[in-house]
């Protein structure tokens, strides 16, 4: 029998955060503590959630979108303008 392992890689939230930000590449041991100061649309946040879903420990769909808006918070990044925090309420 076959007993190899399969491994998977599913991106995290704020790998998909920073992807939909379209920032270039960057050497992660050379440049540290970089600020990602974009803008995403709620469009662009939802297909961020969508994809996070299956992972999400929320029991809601509002709850991953939460989720989300707290990594967009710590990335640095606004959402359609606004702060993270300020759509979360």
């Amino acid at each position: 029998q076959n007993r190899a392992a399969k491994v998977d890689v599913e991106p995290n939230a704020t790998s998909l955060v920073i992807k939909q930000l379209k920032e270039p590449l960057r050497d992660r041991k050379k440049t540290k503590n970089i600020k990602h100061s974009g803008n995403l649309t709620k469009q662009q946040l939802f297909d961020i959630v969508r994809q996070m879903r299956p992972k999400s420990l929320a029991k809601e769909f509002k709850g991953t979108v939460k989720e989300v808006l707290g990594t967009c918070n710590a990335v640095g990044c606004t959402v359609e303008g606004m702060k993270p925090i300020a759509l979360q309420k």
